[in-house]
């Protein structure tokens, strides 16, 4: 199957190349390069010893991917590409609708055009917002409590809306918990541009001399040692579950959503100590105050994705700090 990945350069999608490719499909890349580096690319080529075809490309330029799809015939999409920062949504939120959402519907409007209509689309647990109903189902009600998460909302309405119209549309929004770790090659992990946002690219960072220590935002949440709880997934696992969307998509499923996940919460301090015992190296951090956007736990039941896509996450927590830990000691300054 020939697949278009929008945003495969990125942490997420140059996992999925590699999967992609393993599993023998022929992969497309179109990305922006605004938060990732082509050299991803690269280093997904010598992993898989495929080729892949890469075009630097925004969504929001609806002329040049009108002609991309003119110039190759494509099966179905993953679509990754997006702004990602919960923090950076709040303080400019014009550019995530922007970015986010009319990029969108500009790859939905031409795919249309050109009738491919399968679709796995990157939603985000941010979709759920604050609430007290633990652990998160599908059918949870949504409220985002952040822009980032309201552009995600927003993209599943239009492709809930874009199914209504026309059911020949087969869509799987797989709403991704807390993705971490890297390839066990340590050729491809995160790629953080400043300060990370993400927990262990920032610990990675603080262990190898980057940063000076760890700032914990926040230790006053209703958690048990009042630290915000997470539900990790390793980016590998989460790779795989693409696969197994793609491989869902030939059922002809409609409009489907799953959440993916672990089902375990683990507070940032947990995801420290875990860190320190894994690699034998301790830490330095300080507490701060909270950041804006943030809540108290946030984990998932994935069982609708084991029932259904027949997915389940291996990897656990070790992997988690070691696979990013060999990132990072690889990889000091990332891809550059």
């Amino acid at each position: 199957m020939r697949i278009l990945v929008t945003g495969g350069a990125g942490y997420i999608g140059s996992h999925a190349c590699v999967e992609l490719l393993e599993s023998g499909h022929e992969v497309i890349v179109i990305d922006n390069l605004s938060n990732s580096k082509e050299m991803s690319l690269s280093r997904v080529k010598e992993i898989t010893g495929h080729d892949i075809k890469f075009y630097t490309l925004d969504l929001l330029d609806k002329v040049k991917l009108n002609q991309l799809f003119s110039d190759h015939s494509i099966d179905s999409v993953i679509h990754f590409a997006g702004l990602k920062s919960v923090a950076e949504s709040i303080v400019n939120p014009l550019a995530y609708y922007r970015n986010n959402v009319s990029g969108s519907v500009n790859l939905f409007d031409v795919m249309t055009k050109h009738n491919v209509k399968n679709l796995v689309f990157s939603s985000s647990a941010t979709v759920y917002g604050l609430t007290d109903s633990l652990p998160l189902k599908e059918n949870c009600p949504l409220s985002a409590e952040n822009p980032y998460g309201r552009t995600k909302i927003m993209i599943e309405e239009i492709l809930r809306d874009l199914h209504d119209s026309d059911n020949a549309w087969n869509i799987i929004s797989l709403r991704y918990f807390n993705p971490v770790g890297a390839h066990a090659s340590g050729r491809i992990g995160e790629d953080p541009s400043g300060i990370p946002n993400n927990l262990l690219p920032y610990i990675s960072q603080v262990a190898i001399g980057k940063l000076k220590q760890l700032t914990v935002y926040g230790n006053d949440y209703a958690t048990h040692d009042g630290t915000c709880i997470r539900d990790y997934v390793h980016v590998v696992d989460l790779a795989k579950g693409h696969i197994s969307a793609i491989e869902k998509l030939d059922s002809h499923p409609g409009l489907v959503i799953y959440n993916l996940g672990t089902g375990n919460g683990y507070s940032v301090m947990d995801m420290l100590g875990s860190f320190e015992r894994a690699n034998n190296i301790a830490i330095p951090y300080t507490i701060g105050p909270r950041r804006p956007g943030d809540i108290d736990a946030s984990y998932t039941d994935p069982g609708l994705a084991m029932s259904e896509l027949g997915w389940q996450a291996n990897l656990g927590i070790e992997d988690f700090c070691r696979d990013a830990w060999r990132w990072q000691q690889d990889n000091p300054n990332g891809y550059e």
